[in-house]
C-alpha cells in the first residue's frame, strides 16, 4: 500500500480523543455488521420466497452504499485526529 498521506510531525492524543476514535471504530464495525447481516437475510429470503425478490434486491443493493458511508466517515475522522493530509 503505498503512502499518499502525511503528517506534519509527531500527533498528540489525549486519552479522551482516543477513547472517542476509539468509540467510532466500534460504533462502525456494529454499524458494517448490521450492514452484511442484512445482505445475508435479503439474499436468504430470495433464496427462499423468490416472489419477494424484487423488494429485498433493493434493500440489498443499498447496503453496499451504506457500508461505503460508514468507512468513509470513519476514515474522515481517523484522518483528522491523526492530522493526516494528502501528500
Amino acid at each position: 500500500m503505498s503512502s499518499s498521506y502525511k503528517t506534519e510531525g509527531p500527533v498528540t492524543l489525549t486519552e479522551e480523543q482516543i477513547l472517542a476514535l476509539h468509540q467510532k471504530l466500534r460504533d462502525m464495525r456494529h454499524d458494517v455488521n448490521g450492514q452484511l447481516t442484512n445482505i445475508i437475510a435479503c439474499a436468504e429470503l430470495i433464496r427462499l420466497r423468490p416472489e419477494s425478490t424484487e423488494e429485498r434486491l433493493k434493500t440489498l443493493l443499498e447496503q453496499p452504499h451504506k457500508i461505503s458511508q460508514l468507512l468513509d466517515g470513519f476514515s474522515r475522522d481517523f484522518e483528522k485526529h491523526l492530522q493526516l493530509q494528502r501528500a
